[in-house]
């Protein structure tokens, strides 16, 4: 590990966007810092410490930390709950904060080290044992902006109806021997908060994470660089989604799955809301709640025509200014010019 650190990963990614050299110069340094990277370890060793940093980043440290606010200081984190007191780990007995809430996190970040243990034992198959290629691809070469833009567009809607079709019919079908895991572990939450994006019975967990997510990256075999950007957008979906909390980056993207997270699971009886983007459950009528994206896209219009009446209202009143004075100084120069 300290080896692999020695190039930090990071680098080539933060360097181009903090430096004041040329966008040659940058993209030469990013290049040559990935060149160093790859040519330095295995294409394992890269793909899995890759993974492990960029999951670390992006879900584990903000969501480790969103979960000590939760549990440190309640007072302050119920403020910014979607569902108050009952949306803190400890629920409304927020002074009384059993291990099970612990035992959770616990198992959220065992979860997340089990699918890399996955991830190396499915590389390990395809080049060791089938002897084929390795299922991510590990090169010199850089992935073009428009191949990296298909493949993540792939990427993401193979894992939407992947995870709506596991979802729906492994983990919710009354003859799923799943079912039964599912339910006694993540629909004994009462609200998402934070950690619990990967908290299930490890069984489960594989197969409406893991799969949904990795899958995809096989089929269409991303570039490791893809790969990372595609990973990063997960966790920090992941992230938000399941924190609880009533602020979100974006509205649309982040809010709307947030909400669909939260009925899902709070809403007893009724079966709904399978897929994280909402698209196959608006198409196939599993919509439950005002979550489809239907309402997602209104409350984004909403909100930007709010903005733009804002911003309006605020230019009109600009202009009254400006012409206010445009005219108290045209009044003031003839007064002047009178007295002359």
């Amino acid at each position: 590990m300290g080896a692999f650190l020695s190039v930090p990963l990071l680098s080539f990614l933060l360097v181009p966007t903090l430096s004041s050299y040329t966008t040659t110069l940058n993209l030469l340094f990013f290049y040559m810092t990935w060149a160093t990277l790859v040519w330095s370890h295995t294409p394992l060793r890269v793909e899995l410490f890759g993974t492990a940093a960029f999951r670390l980043l992006f879900y584990v440290i903000p969501s480790a930390l969103f979960f000590l606010f939760d549990v440190l200081t309640p007072s302050a984190a119920v403020v910014v709950k979607a569902h108050g007191e009952a949306g803190l780990p400890g629920g409304r007995k927020r002074r009384k904060l059993r291990l099970k809430e612990f035992k959770i996190a616990g198992w959220a970040l065992l979860n997340i080290l089990l699918s890399l243990v996955m991830q190396a034992a499915v590389e390990w198959l395809f080049v060791r044992v089938l002897r084929l290629r390795s299922a991510i691809k590990v090169s010199v070469t850089l992935p073009t902006p428009f191949t990296i833009f298909q493949d993540i567009s792939f990427g993401f809607l193979g894992r939407e109806a992947l995870t709506y079709v596991l979802h729906r019919y492994a983990l919710h079908h009354p003859r799923s021997f799943l079912t039964e895991y599912h339910q006694k572990w993540y629909h004994d939450l009462r609200t998402p908060f934070p950690l619990t994006a990967h908290y299930d019975h490890p069984l489960v967990y594989l197969v409406i994470k893991f799969i949904p997510t990795y899958l995809p990256a096989i089929i269409f075999r991303f570039h490791m660089l893809t790969f990372l950007l595609y990973i990063s957008t997960i966790s920090i979906e992941e992230t938000f989604a399941y924190s609880g909390y009533t602020f979100m980056p974006t509205s649309f993207f982040l809010g709307g799955i947030a909400r669909r997270v939260d009925v899902h699971l709070m809403t007893a009886g009724q079966e709904g809301n399978y897929g994280p983007w909402g698209i196959l459950d608006w198409i196939l009528g599993t919509s439950i709640g005002d979550t489809d994206i239907e309402d997602d896209l209104r409350n984004e219009a909403d909100e930007h025509a709010l903005g733009s009446r804002v911003r309006d209202a605020l230019d009109a009143s600009n202009r009254k200014v400006h012409v206010d004075t445009l005219r108290r100084n045209g009044a003031s120069q003839r007064r002047g010019h009178g007295r002359g």
